[in-house]
């Protein structure tokens, strides 16, 4: 019912930004939250990021001030800013969406729809 896609991964040294991006279709309701996830190697999937209808915003505490989260509700779309990127960061980055719900959460189990994941390793 809702398709998420997730683009802009890709190799990066670290220090250095990217920009990912996810793209949803189909049945996206206002009342939702958006969010990043990311699995690095040998690890669990693990919470980055979350934004919700009216901007509201929760990030992991790893992230905070080098990760900036954002959505345009009329494109129905969400931007993951990643700056100082750190090779701790390389994983695999899902986007998720959660449906009829306007709360951030860290908690994957809450959301209903997952991207495929774009691949981001950090070199050093």
């Amino acid at each position: 019912q809702v398709q998420l896609v997730e683009s802009g991964g890709g190799l990066v040294q670290a220090g250095n930004s990217l920009r990912l991006s996810c793209a949803a279709s189909g049945r996206t309701i206002s009342g939702n939250a958006m969010g990043w996830f990311r699995q690095g190697p040998g690890k669990e999937r693990a919470f980055v990021a979350s934004i919700n209808w009216i901007g509201e915003t929760l990030y992991v505490d790893s992230v905070k001030g080098r990760f900036t989260i954002s959505r345009d509700n009329a494109k129905n779309t969400m931007a993951l800013q990643m700056n100082s990127l750190k090779p701790k960061d390389t994983a695999v980055y899902y986007c998720a969406f959660r449906s009829n719900s306007n709360f951030v959460t860290p908690d994957p189990s809450e959301y209903q729809y997952w991207g495929q994941g774009t691949q981001v390793p950090v070199s050093s």
